[in-house]
């Protein structure tokens, strides 16, 4: 299959071979094909032109990759492995291959993007994966296997600083006592190689406080100013507020470029941070501020703090606490012109705020949701109907009732020329039937994404794909609760999905016997009409990494 579609096709001449006249512009096309994998994996092949181009993107940002997810990419790492650090990983005997003396490109070269979670994550996957093809693999004990991920994970970081890497984004995930130690070791070698993180665009921090916080913190704001986008999670129970505010305001206020920020799991938060923005260098800079699971009780300074942001254009609030009438008036009384783009929220207590909030920003208001209160839901989805109408993002989950159904229909219908993205959730069997067989009608002409968790009866499920024909759905996420119906359902399936190509991407789970992902002749059927079949748990949308990226 050829790369790319005939509008981004390009002739080129080159050495006799249609390679042509203006590398430039093919790099500008590859471009686009940034996150699109496969297509990059076809570039590959077609020749050394288009080889060379392609490479840097497929290996910025490898932990990244889920499909195909053979983790082969850490092989490729640890062929730059030291002689010591080779010695090592042999004497666990999980890896029989010979390293070979060189590659055809200098992969740790390219990375661009790291995330501690997911390379732990790949890196354990990957040893279970070796461990699976070898005929006697060895029996690792489980502070064998936690010595041999950390001998990789700290491998991998001294290749990537040895290569002298142009790192935009490292974000440190450490969610136990183990990958806290980790982390300390991976700052005893980043602070000897301080250019690792001088460009760093995006810094992410979603950990509790270890003893180097202090060390951390000086290092960073000494040695890296290009932050744009910066994300500060740490849980509520600590108690070294004024520790971490501190730390972190030498950070936020050393950097020149700051358009984001991010706040989250904490109370401590609303109260300190804040402050740091007013006294920093983000005044003329800072664009867009989230605030996630943020308890706002204690909150005091927001009309103070965000009328000295001269730039700010939107705020997010994504499921925080005590969104009061104190706090909404705070909001109200802002002077400086922003957008509030983002409202989820389960707190039933405050309804009343909630609707003030939707009333004063429902005409910028883009994302928005709720999900576990159907109380909640009903009184939230009114005044959303009657003033929102630039809905993209609409998250309904485990709050839809038979009194909030129709209102949910009559929202749809109203955003639907802005609606790109739609998540309906209900475990409830009539109100399934409902949604399948009424949802069709009040779709849009076209959907980026349509998430489903639904109880599926056959009826049901025909009229829904009969009545969504003139939608696309570049992606649907199906999740049946019923399973063992795939016998009769398929048929449906094949007709109204398969055959009319209204689909780009699936991912079924509980209609067939397993995940559709793993039924291959099946998966191959879908191939043959263009329709790619994603793992249902590896294609669902997550809102968090939906706000910090959008």
């Amino acid at each position: 299959m050829y790369p790319f579609s005939t509008q981004h096709q390009v002739t080129l001449k080159y050495n006799g071979e249609n390679k042509g006249d203006l590398p430039e512009l093919l790099n500008e096309v590859i471009q686009h094909f940034n996150y699109d994998h496969r297509t990059l994996h076809s570039c590959i092949l077609v020749n050394r032109l288009w080889c060379r181009l392609s490479i840097p993107l497929l290996w910025k940002n490898p932990f990244s990759i889920k499909f195909p997810k053979n983790y082969h990419y850490i092989e490729i790492y640890l062929y730059n492995l030291n002689g010591d650090d080779k010695t090592k990983l042999n004497e666990y005997a999980i890896y029989n291959k010979p390293f070979p003396t060189n590659t055809l490109f200098n992969y740790p070269s390219f990375i661009q993007y790291l995330d501690t979670n997911r390379i732990i994550c790949s890196i354990d996957s990957w040893v279970e994966t070796i461990k699976t093809s070898m005929t006697s693999a060895p029996i690792l004990s489980p502070s064998q296997k936690t010595n041999l991920t950390n001998l990789i994970y700290k491998s991998l970081f001294r290749i990537f600083i040895e290569n002298n890497v142009n790192l935009q984004s490292i974000e440190f995930t450490l969610y136990n006592l183990e990958d806290l130690e980790w982390f300390d070791e991976i700052l005893e070698l980043m602070l000897q190689n301080p250019n690792f993180i001088c460009n760093i665009k995006n810094l992410k921090l979603d950990f509790d406080i270890t003893d180097n916080m202090t060390k951390f913190s000086s290092f960073f704001h000494s040695n890296c100013n290009s932050i744009s986008s910066l994300y500060l999670l740490f849980p509520s129970y600590h108690l070294d507020f004024l520790i971490i505010e501190k730390n972190l305001s030498q950070i936020i206020n050393s950097q020149k470029n700051l358009k984001r920020v991010l706040f989250g799991y904490s109370e401590f938060h609303s109260l300190y941070l804040p402050l740091s923005l007013k006294n920093s260098n983000c005044l003329n800079t800072l664009e867009t501020i989230i605030f996630y699971h943020v308890d706002f009780k204690n909150i005091t300074v927001l009309n103070e703090v965000f009328n000295q942001l001269n730039v700010l254009e939107s705020i997010h609030l994504v499921y925080c606490y005590s969104i009061d009438s104190k706090f909404v008036q705070q909001i109200i009384n802002i002077t400086k012109p922003f957008k509030l783009k983002s409202l989820f929220s389960d707190e039933i207590c405050h309804v009343e705020s909630l609707g003030l909030l939707i009333q004063k920003f429902g005409n910028c208001l883009e994302n928005f949701g709720g999900g576990s209160r159907s109380q909640l839901l009903l009184q939230l989805i009114e005044p959303a109907i009657k003033y929102c109408n630039k809905i993209k993002l609409l998250y309904l989950v485990s709050g839809l009732n038979n009194q909030n159904i129709n209102l949910t229909f009559s929202l749809i219908e109203n955003i639907k020329q802005n609606l790109n993205y739609l998540f309906l959730q209900t475990l409830h069997f009539g109100l399934s039937s409902i949604i399948l067989q009424n949802l069709g009608q009040v779709l849009p002409n076209k959907l980026e994404y349509l998430f489903l968790y639904l109880n599926i009866n056959i009826n049901d499920f025909e009229i829904f794909l009969k009545n969504s024909q003139n939608t696309f759905i570049k992606k649907l996420i199906i999740r049946n609760r019923i399973n063992g119906v795939s016998k009769d359902i398929f048929p449906y399936i094949e007709e109204y999905i398969m055959k009319k190509k209204k689909v780009k991407y699936l991912a079924i789970l509980g209609i067939f016997d397993e995940d559709l992902f793993f039924l291959k002749d099946k998966v191959d059927e879908f191939k043959l009409h263009d329709i790619h079949v994603l793992r249902y748990y590896d294609s669902i949308l997550d809102i968090y990494d939906f706000i910090k990226n959008d």
